[in-house]
């Protein structure tokens, strides 16, 4: 039986702390954790203590949080009907619960801090652990990448390089539409390091071998790596490999069940990271600690992105109610190299400083933010960093959709808009 929808309320009505946590059964605290995730927005009490909210988005979030629960969304975690009223997707990749995450049924966590980002990426693809692992660019695949990107303007997002780099990279492979498995490995172990190698030097002397962490260092930054930040740099490749159906590896099944080959289906996965909610907010992250460092305190820097209206970045993560995972290894690894302290100095007080009204710990996004402020690279680089490593994951979850049957739903549109017939306007 169905839940009974609540009468609509009116779109101006305000609701108190007290009554928009009842109307979403939670406590009062959550309601402002939504606010600071961007899920609501509230408006001071004039004249007093409290905030005040608009009952719409409350009731709106209400029905998506009843939808999420009861998994009305569309999205099943392993369900094997693929032509049904559900998209369902199958995956022996990676599973998130009780806030870690698994590859393959192996902690995450160890692996990336036990193996090289390219050893995780193999044991994501194949399920076999291969010690040493290193992956080749062909030249032919480097230069027509390179002259590519060097054609695109100065301006040009990472996303937009390394997208571009990947429609290059695949017009010079003539069996790029061959799907069976080894072919699949093969462009895997070749596309990502083509992808950093036509990524322009900030360093003078650009690095086309070694592990992918040293050839990624020469693009990102111009100071010389010391052994602590490069391992820093490929535990956050490996620790950002994959993140189950993410809404860009969504787009990435959703191409290769359609039978694009790999290098489309990644160029989809990079169309879609390009978004502030997804890969580029690792950029926010870094501006705001940017401007913590330079004024010494992270109080009137929150304060400064809560009146814009904006969520503070960096802060939680709707997968783990309590700590980031990735985020608390990253750190750790941080913690190993000096000229990081001020970084991760600030970065706790972010953290501290948001914790005394809302409960969220660091993501991700901030711990990136540490590692691209305290390396002296762009506050781009997080973006590039995430793409890189994500490459992995996409081709993962592309190789096992091509097992699967193409899916055979096609969504319909809910219509809102005038009914027919409506006049010609004049």
């Amino acid at each position: 039986m169905r839940d009974q929808e609540p009468a609509p309320m009116d779109a101006e009505r305000r609701l108190s702390t007290r009554e928009a946590a009842e109307l979403l059964g939670v406590k009062p605290e959550t309601v402002y954790a939504y606010v600071s995730r961007g899920q609501l927005s509230s408006r001071r009490v004039s004249g007093g203590r409290g905030s005040t909210f608009d009952a719409g988005e409350v009731e709106a979030l209400a029905r998506r949080n009843r939808r999420d629960s009861s998994g009305g969304s569309g999205l099943g975690d392993s369900g094997g009907g693929r032509s049904g009223g559900e998209l369902s997707v199958r995956t022996r990749l990676t599973l998130i619960e009780s806030d870690r995450y698994f590859f393959r049924g192996v902690d995450a966590v160890d692996l990336a801090t036990r193996h090289t980002y390219e050893e995780v990426a193999e044991w994501l693809w194949t399920g076999r652990m291969l010690p040493g692992s290193t992956f080749t660019a062909p030249t032919a695949f480097v230069s027509v990448a390179r002259r590519a990107v060097e054609a695109l303007p100065e301006h040009a997002a990472p996303a937009d390089l390394l997208r571009v780099a990947t429609v290059a990279a695949a017009t010079a492979d003539p069996l790029r539409f061959d799907l069976s498995e080894d072919a699949v490995l093969g462009t895997a172990r070749t596309l990502i390091p083509t992808l950093v190698a036509a990524l322009p030097p900030r360093a003078h002397d650009r690095r086309d071998e070694g592990p992918m962490a040293h050839r990624l260092w020469t693009r990102l930054s111009m100071r010389k790596a010391d052994e602590a930040s490069l391992r820093a740099l490929d535990g956050a490749l490996a620790l950002l490999v994959d993140h189950d159906l993410a809404a860009s590896t969504l787009a990435v099944r959703v191409a290769a069940s359609a039978r694009a080959h790999p290098y489309a289906a990644v160029s989809a996965g990079l169309g879609v990271i390009e978004g502030p909610l997804h890969g580029a907010a690792s950029g926010l992250a870094h501006r705001l600690l940017q401007d913590v460092l330079e004024q010494g305190d992270a109080a009137p820097v929150i304060a400064d992105e809560l009146r814009a209206g904006r969520r503070v970045p960096g802060l939680g993560h709707r997968l783990y109610p309590g700590e980031d995972p990735r985020a608390r290894a990253l750190f750790a690894l941080l913690e190993r190299i000096p000229r990081a302290e001020p970084a991760l100095l600030a970065a706790r007080d972010i953290v501290e400083t948001t914790a005394r009204h809302v409960p969220l710990h660091a993501n991700v996004d901030l711990a990136l933010a540490v590692l691209t402020v305290s390396s002296g690279m762009p506050p781009t680089a997080g973006e590039t960093i995430f793409a890189v490593a994500r490459t992995a994951g996409w081709i993962a979850h592309a190789l096992e959709e091509y097992g699967e049957r193409p899916l055979r739903m096609r969504p319909s549109g809910l219509y809102t808009g005038p009914r027919p017939p409506q006049p010609l306007p004049e």
